[in-house]
């Protein structure tokens, strides 16, 4: 692979970091008052669950999943881990529910080309999912939303 990909590739998930900070923003106007969870509602019958996992002053830290009730029992799909950087804005995926964590996969740093890769793809899949979640309209806007659940 030449050093032109390499750069390419780098360059296009800063700006799908970048562009999913503006689609999450989108769909949860608020995320920085939401103290603990909250819940968007749509048309569709499943709920968008959003739960805080840790807060810093620069970062939020973000499980976001669909609720499935199947069989009386509720399902967290996809449950993706978002790492939220509100100084930088961009938001990047740290985990994806049956993806495990890029540095438990790959651990070595001469696979740089594959640390990307495995990024881009982690990241592309949630920008994929909020345009998803955008199109059905699903809304956090209620004030009453922005608390705990």
């Amino acid at each position: 692979m030449s050093k032109l990909n390499l750069i390419n590739k780098s360059f296009c998930l800063e700006k799908i970091c970048e562009s999913n900070y503006q689609k999450l923003l989108t769909l949860v106007p608020h995320i920085t008052q939401i103290t603990e969870s909250a819940i968007g509602a749509s048309n569709s019958p499943l709920e968008l669950h959003l739960s805080v996992i840790d807060r810093a002053p620069y970062t939020l830290t973000l499980e976001l999943s669909h609720c499935f009730d199947q069989h009386k029992k509720h399902t967290f799909e996809p449950a993706v881990n978002i790492k939220v950087y509100l100084d930088a804005r961009m938001v990047e995926v740290i985990r994806h529910h049956e993806r495990s964590h890029v540095f438990q996969v790959i651990k070595s740093a001469r696979q740089s080309v594959a640390v990307m890769d495995y990024k881009w793809s982690l990241n592309y899949f949630l920008g994929q999912w909020l345009d998803h979640c955008l199109k059905n309209n699903y809304n956090f806007n209620n004030p009453a939303q922005l608390t705990s659940v």
